[in-house]
């Protein structure tokens, strides 16, 4: 007898976690996305002491401090992020588009790092000589938008509400298996 736990097949030959191995990438996921939170939640304070102080030293500051804390936790954790929860997706009956919950979990998660990715610029507010106060706050949504929807997705994952995903049908006319 083996000491080492296989994984399981379903029905459709799809491989599942081990109880071990799930534990273990889910804590990984969970701990990746509240420091995620965690974050962001830190961009959020610096994005407002840049923009209410007015101390423009402070500013320039806030705005520099946020590069390395992106490229230190944001990047690693977001991407740490969704390849757990992908993984857990596929090894365990949530599936990752199988209910309504892990699929609007998982574009919570990527319209999170589109936004970080394709908005937020706080090396050029930095930068500027004179920063607008439109474009200061403009930052501040930015930032306030991402902590919301990674809240959304947290409260997405303690709640887990009931609803599946239409399943497709295969082209052969007989009905899927799970």
């Amino acid at each position: 007898m083996s000491v080492v736990e296989r994984p399981a097949r379903t029905a459709t030959g799809r491989t599942r976690l081990t109880p071990r191995a799930r534990k273990a990438l889910l804590l990984t996921h969970v701990l990746a996305s509240v420091a995620l939170v965690g974050e962001v939640w830190a961009l959020v304070v610096l994005n407002l002491t840049a923009t209410l102080t007015g101390d423009p030293g402070l500013a320039e500051y806030a705005y520099r401090l946020q590069t390395p804390l992106v490229f230190a936790g944001g990047i690693p954790l977001s991407m740490i992020s969704l390849a757990s929860g992908i993984t857990l997706g596929l090894g365990t009956h949530w599936g990752v588009l199988r209910h309504v919950w892990v699929a609007v979990k998982l574009l919570l998660l990527v319209a999170t790092i589109l936004v970080g990715a394709l908005l937020s610029d706080p090396e050029a507010l930095a930068a500027a000589a004179e920063v607008t106060a439109r474009r200061q706050w403009e930052q501040n949504a930015e930032v306030a938008v991402q902590f919301a929807m990674l809240l959304a997705a947290t409260a997405l994952s303690i709640y887990k509400p009931r609803g599946r995903l239409p399943r497709r049908r295969p082209r052969n006319g007989s009905a899927a298996r799970d």
